[in-house]
């Protein structure tokens, strides 16, 4: 049985840290942009990107599979450029993470990111930081506990994503078995041991990251 608690766990950890660290990085790039800037169209990106997180996984899955299969529009220039095809790999399970938790990191973000005050910003101009600099330097260290949270809360989401990675990447033993497909999968196959392990250990890894998180938002002052 250890074989079959650990590459699910393996593959779940694998996919689940890939996509925070894009996560981390597109998700704070949207959460500025939609802090601190007014434009028109403003609304279509906040609901393109709130989407998934109202939308039925499966449903989301769907729409991805139209874009990234082999003739999607997407997955048609991928293919025809590379040969590579998307679907049923862990790179699809990355992609279903990444969609499905990015609007976690951006909610919490981009309320982080609103709550600094603007006057902090403005000194920093005044004294000849450019507002890149002014980001990295000032907006968003002060911004950080929400930035953290909304890591830990997308990490926490992919890890347990079921839905639309079923549907882009399947149920392939070996390959494409996250934690919370083969629980389904032990379940529907009446292997209870399994499942009953494979839930606590997910149980058990999800009070850990809360743990974590409290700790070192806790342990910063500001």
């Amino acid at each position: 049985m250890l074989d079959q608690v650990w590459f699910p766990l393996y593959i779940t950890l694998k996919i689940s840290l890939v996509s925070s660290l894009i996560v981390a990085i597109l998700g704070t790039l949207i959460s500025y942009i939609l802090a601190r800037r007014e434009f028109m169209g403003k609304w279509l990106i906040d609901s393109l990107v709130t989407l998934p997180m109202i939308l039925p996984p499966t449903v989301t899955g769907y729409m991805l599979v139209v874009l990234l299969g082999k003739n999607g529009i997407l997955g048609n220039i991928l293919f025809d450029l590379t040969g590579i095809r998307l679907l049923f790999t862990w790179q699809a399970a990355v992609i279903a993470a990444f969609v499905v938790s990015l609007p976690l990191m951006v909610k919490t973000t981009t309320a982080a990111i609103e709550a600094v005050d603007r006057e902090l910003e403005y000194v920093a101009y005044t004294l000849g930081r450019n507002e890149l600099e002014t980001a990295f330097f000032i907006t968003l260290p002060l911004a950080k506990k929400g930035i953290l949270a909304g890591i830990v809360l997308s990490f926490a989401r992919a890890v347990g994503e079921f839905g639309a990675t079923l549907m882009v990447a399947g149920n392939i033993p070996g390959r494409t078995n996250t934690m919370a497909i083969s629980i389904y999968s032990a379940f529907q196959g009446g292997n209870s041991e399994l499942a009953n392990t494979l839930v606590i250990i997910l149980v058990l890894m999800s009070l850990v990251s809360m743990a974590v998180t409290t700790k070192l938002v806790n342990s910063w002052k500001i």
